[in-house]
């Protein structure tokens, strides 16, 4: 029997199976499942009764909390398009965003009503602005839906809209179908779901790929979700301790500021048993690091908006059978394999396999039921990343004979220097090697002999000190001579980030091609 794929049988097995169970943990407020099931009907009926119509957009403006958790649902439920926005962006991005996508409801928290302010009269196709508060618990006043028949819902229908980071371009629509949610969420299970006891701490905003990308399948499984309404070290901390949180996901500056929190040894996290990496690229250094401060399971993932998100992680294979300390943290910081239900490959630019010599490069493309509908509105954006069903991820890679891949950079950030290719990741994770060293970006600088050389920007730990000569010395013998940054900066504040702490080198890029930053020859 066919029945329909959604992730609205991820929201009814869990209160199924798990009504009772503690299921959302929102600061202080504790729903169980079918308390939480019960507000996503009674959310369904509200945006009904705003005359919400089948593939209309609802739109969040929202930090981590359960309000944005039941939009995952009850927007479905109505028969809607949940449409999480990015927090961080600037009005007039948020401008463009919502003009492009014309939600009919937008609901937001009381934090954004000077934004929302300045938004209504941008977006007049938005028809309803819903504070969360007291104008949204009147939104789930009205008597709660009855419980939907699969049978009734069409799989292929776009179920969730997701705006890309904008990190190397213009944000686009990423339409992710019922069906395809569904699949990535079972595929997701198959990496972090252990048993039903597991206490899930959502650390990444959900409006983010790395965040929402576990929630479907944490409700499915029954797990507790605790909602980390911002990300601040030791408020993180302190809701390991509390919860007694097992799992949860970071990108690789989160970890790193967890890491340098001065109150880390102050806090009980002997709960935590899974901690996955992702939205950039890892360093064995930093699970070394992460495993030392956490005693438990620390591995990288990959995967893009486009991919629902997760595609690949680098969990222990049966064939692989590690060389010595060295090379576990070296496969555990990769790229990874690839999870059920998608495939992987490294092509060239005629899209033949490169060699799996682990020095061929080439690209990432894969297929599978993961893989989105396509990009809102603009079909020959969606034809020109799409190979015969293989989507193109723009990111570059080797691989082994174990189909175990490693990112070496995206596309536009490889740094061609006098005809070589060199990887700024390669470059990064040397600099972040260093103690003294917190956060670390490479990019491409221009050059009148060589066209590019990489430059690097280095953000130094609380009370460390480094010189621009010392590090240079360090990274001697460490990476090859025509790898070497010929252009640093130590900076003094936080480099530049999107909403999930993805560091804009974009931006940073920017600013050597103007002119703006003396160079320092390594």
């Amino acid at each position: 029997m066919h029945v329909p794929l959604t992730p609205i049988r991820c929201l009814y097995r869990g209160a199924d199976l798990f009504g009772k169970k503690l299921g959302v943990v929102s600061g202080a407020r504790r729903f169980t499942y079918a308390e939480f099931t019960e507000r996503c009907e009674r959310l369904a009926a509200g945006l009904l009764a705003e005359s919400v119509l089948p593939a209309d957009r609802v739109a969040y403006l929202s930090f981590n909390n359960n309000e944005l958790l039941e939009g995952y649902f009850g927007v479905l439920l109505a028969g809607a398009i949940a449409m999480p926005l990015n927090v961080r962006l600037a009005p007039a991005e948020l401008a463009a965003i919502l003009q492009h996508a014309e939600p009919r409801v937008l609901i937001y928290e009381p934090d954004f009503e000077p934004m929302v302010a300045q938004l209504r009269a941008a977006c007049p196709k938005t028809e309803r602005w819903i504070e969360i508060g007291e104008p949204y618990e009147a939104l789930l006043a009205h008597d709660r839906i009855e419980r939907p028949d699969p049978f009734g819902i069409d799989e292929t229908a776009i179920a969730e809209l997701f705006y890309t980071s904008g990190s190397t371009g213009t944000p686009k629509g990423v339409m992710l179908s019922h069906r395809t949610l569904y699949m990535h969420g079972f595929s997701v299970s198959d990496t972090f779901v252990d048993n039903e006891n597991s206490i899930e701490l959502h650390t990444i905003p959900l409006f983010h790929a790395n965040g929402w990308g576990r929630a479907h399948a944490a409700t499915m499984h029954g797990l507790t979700q605790v909602m980390v309404r911002r990300f601040e070290p030791a408020g993180v901390l302190r809701l390991i301790q509390e919860e007694k949180a097992t799992s949860m996901a970071l990108v690789p500056t989160m970890a790193n500021a967890l890491l340098n929190c001065p109150e880390l040894s102050s806090f009980d996290v002997s709960s935590m048993q899974r901690i996955m990496l992702g939205g950039a690229a890892s360093s064995p250094e930093l699970i070394a690091r992460m495993e030392q401060a956490f005693h438990c399971r620390v591995e990288a993932g990959y995967g893009l908006t486009e991919s629902s998100p997760v595609a690949t992680c680098a969990r222990p294979k049966s064939t692989v059978r590690y060389a010595n300390e060295e090379d576990r943290l070296r496969h555990l910081a990769m790229t990874g394999w690839a999870l059920p239900g998608c495939e992987v490959r490294v092509v060239d630019a005629h899209m033949k396999d490169v060699p799996r010599d682990m020095q061929t490069i080439g690209e990432i493309v894969m297929r599978g039921d993961n893989i989105m509908d396509g990009y809102y509105k603009e079909p020959k954006a969606t034809e020109a990343v799409m190979t015969n069903g293989w989507l193109h991820t723009g990111d570059m890679a080797v691989w082994d004979e174990e189909n175990y891949v490693q990112i070496v950079d995206r596309k536009k950030d490889i740094i061609i220097s006098g005809g070589e290719n060199i990887s700024s990741i390669e470059v990064e994770r040397a600099i972040f090697a260093h103690p003294a060293v917190l956060e670390c970006a490479v990019v491409a600088a221009p050059d009148p002999k060589w066209g590019e050389v990489p430059a690097a920007w280095v953000v130094l730990k609380p009370g460390q000190q480094l010189s621009e000569q010392e590090l240079c010395e360090y990274l001697k013998g460490r990476i090859a001579g025509f790898k070497m940054p010929r252009a640093i900066h130590l900076s003094e504040g936080p480099l530049p980030k999107t909403g999930t702490g993805k560091i804009m080198k974009r931006e940073l890029r920017k600013r050597f091609w103007a002119g703006k930053e003396r160079r320092v020859q390594g």
